[in-house]
């Protein structure tokens, strides 16, 4: 379901409260055990974009009396965009007898960790429906041996097409890039194409699942006669955030992306979750299930908290008046 309409309440919604309480860590804080407990931390894209994330997920840790390098350590897993890698990564982790896994990066990581292990915790974050996907039975009483948190992302691809349509209103033919590899990229279309047909607008849709591909849709562009682009939610498409961003003004197209990290590479606009939040109450969850706590009875956290960003400098290149109504809803803007 979409999120109700972007306002100023938005831009303070928090997280659901977690659960308090935990067992007493059965690891203690003898010296003689500093290292021993390793977590296995899997993600589908590039390290380069989630400083701000993992420092987050550091956060969560620390929150309840974790830290790196002190308490545990951890074994960071890659895949740089190439999901086919994600599942031997995964069995590395298990190989090595962590105590939990973090899957991170959306679905193709978080499938490759529960294919990997039945037993080893797994503590997952992204923008899906956990149920629908087969993770957990209940976003209550997970069940299993996985829980985590999710954010709003799949949801808002028809929200990102009526802010794009609200920036370049005289255009007819807007595009979407999405990668057909990525688990949800049908029904992201499905209803890309309605809410298009709704706003009266021509919809191309473009798919791009490697660097070659991408460049080639950015180059259909012009003979489209496209005025603005939405790009897909997908870790894919995250690791390539810089060269996006760079694309869109070589290309001159008004483009939205749902990360932050695409307006802070120069990318006009973005609109999705807050992911530093749901990875912070991810290092909470990994910390509570290190201390005893069981995944099958770690409720699903999800987060409603979402963020409209807005770049002027490339508004600027782009010859672009952004309009006053929707500065004044944005949650950030920069200069």
């Amino acid at each position: 379901m979409l999120p109700p309409e972007l306002g100023g309440d938005m831009k303070r919604r928090e997280f659901i409260t977690l659960i308090g309480g935990a067992a007493a860590w059965p690891f203690g804080a003898n010296a003689e055990q500093v290292g021993a407990t390793v977590i296995g931390f899997l993600n589908s894209a590039s390290p380069e974009l989630f400083e701000d994330r993992l420092r987050a997920f550091r956060e969560g840790l620390a929150k309840n009396g974790v830290v790196e390098g002190q308490d545990v350590k951890i074994e960071y897993r890659w895949a740089d965009g190439k999901y086919d890698r994600l599942p031997a990564l995964a069995s590395e982790l298990v190989h090595h007898q962590v105590a939990v896994i973090v899957a991170t990066g959306g679905t193709p990581s978080v499938l490759a960790a529960k294919s990997a292990t039945t037993a080893i915790p797994i503590v997952f974050t992204g923008g899906f429906d956990p149920i629908q996907v087969g993770l957990v039975v209940s976003m209550n009483r997970p069940g299993g041996n996985l829980t985590g948190v999710v954010t709003l992302a799949e949801e808002l691809g028809p929200k990102l097409l009526e802010l794009l349509h609200e920036v370049v209103p005289s255009a007819t033919d807007l595009a979407a890039l999405l990668n057909p590899n990525y688990r949800g990229a049908d029904v992201l279309s499905k209803d890309l194409l309605v809410a298009a047909h709704d706003l009266g607008l021509r919809l191309h849709l473009l798919n791009a699942s490697s660097d070659r591909e991408v460049e080639t849709a950015f180059a259909s562009l012009a003979e489209l006669g496209v005025g603005g682009l939405v790009i897909g939610n997908d870790p894919f498409f995250f690791s390539q955030s810089k060269k996006l961003a760079s694309l869109a003004v070589r290309y001159a197209v008004p483009t939205i992306y749902n990360g932050r990290e695409f307006c802070a590479a120069g990318g006009l606009m973005s609109y999705g979750g807050s992911f530093t939040d749901a990875y912070r109450i991810a290092g909470i969850y990994t910390a509570r299930i290190l201390k005893g706590e069981r995944p099958a009875e770690l409720p699903v956290q999800q987060s409603t908290k979402v963020d409209l960003i807005i770049n002027l400098g490339a508004a600027k290149i782009l010859g672009l008046t952004m309009p006053p109504t929707l500065l004044a809803r944005a949650d950030e803007v920069i200069e």
